[in-house]
């Protein structure tokens, strides 16, 4: 696995990430990490492999877009020291120019986000060990709808600068679409973004997978 021993793995996001979590920092006893896809990572990793000692954090945030993110760059990740960061966003980024087309700077442009997902990806690379990037996604097989396309879109920029700066690339959207070969989307989430607990397992499962986490 990629993850060394004692590593500190910081994931940061939106809702899906969120899954509420405990404030100001998601770690530690209960529900702290959330009850989505960050809860199951780290789960598996104490259950299995507890010799690791792997110190998992969640720093999701629900309704954030990338330019969010910046806005808490340094005391919810650089400030926190993670040796490996995971980062999924793009979801809000795209939904909002769907959901609320008339509040258009609740939305974040295809160019706007690509800029700054990259900054933010050049200011923190030289101080990981690793680093995975996450598509955005609509769990919608239909790839001619409207808003499934412009995520496509999305998630074709966090696979070129996975690609360009050396990131562990995770297509969160292609895990997804295998999830639907046998079942509608209402099964895993009912409004295709938010996903129920059989959805955040897909997620942990293509997260751990990019890692090298043997099942």
């Amino acid at each position: 696995m990629l993850l060394a021993p004692r590593s500190k793995f910081l994931l940061i996001g939106d809702s899906v990430t969120d899954a509420e979590r405990t404030r100001p920092v998601g770690e530690g006893l209960f529900n702290a990490y959330g009850k989505g896809y960050v809860a199951n990572v780290e789960a598996l990793l104490s259950a299995t492999i507890p010799d690791h000692a792997i110190r998992v954090v969640n720093m999701g945030c629900g309704g954030h877009t990338v330019l969010d993110l910046k806005k808490r760059w340094q005391t919810d990740v650089l400030d926190l020291k993670p040796d490996w960061l995971s980062i999924a966003i793009g979801i809000n980024d795209v939904w909002r120019q769907f959901d609320m087309p008339l509040i258009t700077e609740a939305a974040v442009a295809l160019e706007t986000y690509a800029a700054t997902l990259e900054e933010l990806v050049v200011q923190t690379k030289p101080t990981l060990k690793g680093l995975i990037l996450m598509t955005p996604y609509l769990i919608e097989p239909i790839k001619t709808d409207l808003m499934r396309a412009r995520m496509d879109q999305y998630g074709a920029v966090v696979r070129d600068l996975a690609a360009k700066h050396g990131a562990v690339f995770v297509d969160l959207q292609a895990a997804f679409d295998d999830a639907l070969t046998n079942r509608h989307s209402s099964s895993l989430a009912w409004d295709r973004i938010h996903p129920n607990a059989a959805g955040h397992m897909v997620i942990a499962r293509a997260l751990l997978k990019a890692i090298g986490y043997q099942w």
